[in-house]
């Protein structure tokens, strides 16, 4: 998962946890996509409320590999609302990069950093 969706994800952390109910259709498309294991669903299905459902997911759902954030938005299909604020956070999260660092490939990028800071011991 990108940088970007990672921090989206942290940023709503909160408003995810009250309005999205992990159980059921979210939970399934998820682990039908390949993004959550059997495990997974097994160790978030034995949490002993929603709050603490949607918490655990959010915590695995950034390890899962690059389509994990997109994958997720498809599977609000219950929550369109979520789903829209996720997306325009991602868009927001995307234009409030300097310009020149959305052109960078993600390794130019570090190195554009790198080369701007000093070390003061």
């Amino acid at each position: 998962m990108e940088a970007r969706d990672k921090q989206v994800l942290r940023s709503l952390r909160l408003e995810l946890g009250a309005e999205v109910l992990v159980e059921g259709l979210v939970l399934q498309y998820l682990y039908q996509e390949g993004v959550l294991t059997e495990n997974h669903v097994q160790e978030i299905n034995a949490q002993t409320t929603g709050l603490r459902k949607t918490m655990l997911l959010l915590d695995i759902l950034p390890s899962r590999g690059p389509k994990a954030f997109d994958t997720f938005l498809d599977s609000l299909q219950e929550f369109p609302w979520v789903r829209e604020k996720l997306k325009k956070a991602r868009e927001e999260a995307t234009t409030s990069l300097p310009a020149e660092m959305r052109k960078l490939r993600p390794k130019e990028s570090v190195t554009c950093l790198a080369s701007q800071l000093t070390c003061r011991f």
